[in-house]
């Protein structure tokens, strides 16, 4: 992988992290996943982001999928397939579990891996363009449980046995009608909307967006919650972010919000 192929732009608490293969519609190889679920857990142990945006470089993609040139040399077989496997699920947890409120940018192509990382963001804004699918079958391949998990939250058993069965690409209207994509904008609005709720998400107090994927995420699991975990619902209360946000409301002011 070239040392360019994931890039980074930071700007006032949002991190943009590029995939920077344009010449190749972004297509993913083995080094940028490994690359990538670095840098994802590196950002989430940092105390100064509010907001972690993923997308494509230029325009025309936000990623096809796998470098279809490793098939025959880096999961030309089982064992090969299983090590590329481990690194694709280990960046997967890494945008999923990821503290920090993320959003994928989707310019044109979100199909295959590209597809999975956006499903496992937290937001997904598209443009009218964008296409979307998993058309793998075609290639005689699986998406592994770790690949499925994200798509399958996000959309359901049903959309996702539909879209994996017949490997359908289809369009943005209808992947908002899965419930794939959050909002669908005009070609030319995607980087500024996309932009503009991540500063909304950004502006607003770190620690209850992290409560609030924290609570969110915790409800997703049939068990009883804990008493532990119902008080926790309470501990904003006791945050100077709290202090800051009610009085800036009284005083007709926008709060600045510190993340303690």
């Amino acid at each position: 992988m070239a040392d360019t192929d994931i890039l980074l732009e930071e700007d006032d608490g949002i991190v943009t992290v590029i995939f920077n293969r344009p010449e190749k519609l972004n297509a993913l190889t083995k080094a940028m996943w490994k690359r990538l679920g670095d840098v994802m857990l590196e950002l989430d142990g940092r105390e100064d982001i509010r907001c972690i945006v993923l997308r494509g470089a230029g325009e025309k993609s936000f990623a096809p999928g796998n470098d279809i040139s490793e098939f025959e040399t880096d999961r030309s077989n089982v064992e090969q397939a299983r090590t590329y496997g481990a690194i694709m699920a280990r960046t997967l947890g890494a945008v999923a579990q990821c503290r920090h409120p993320t959003l994928a940018m989707i310019h044109g192509i979100c199909v295959g891996g590209g597809l999975e990382i956006a499903a496992c963001c937290d937001m997904r804004i598209c443009g009218e363009s964008s296409r979307f699918g998993v058309p793998i079958n075609k290639l005689g391949l699986v998406m592994a449980y770790a690949e499925v998990e994200g798509l399958v939250k996000l959309a359901g058993k049903a959309v996702a046995l539909e879209i994996l069965l017949e490997g359908r690409v289809f369009d943005s209207a209808e992947a908002k009608d899965k419930g794939l994509v959050n909002r669908v904008v005009k070609d030319d609005e995607v980087e500024s909307e996309s932009k503009a709720a991540a500063r909304r998400i950004a502006d607003g107090a770190p620690l209850v967006a992290q409560w609030h994927k924290k609570f969110i995420h915790r409800l997703q699991d049939p068990a009883p919650l804990t008493d532990a975990e119902i008080d926790e619902g309470y501990a904003c209360f006791g945050t100077e972010d709290f202090q800051i946000g009610y009085r800036a409301f009284l005083a007709k002011q926008k709060p600045q919000f510190r993340g303690r």
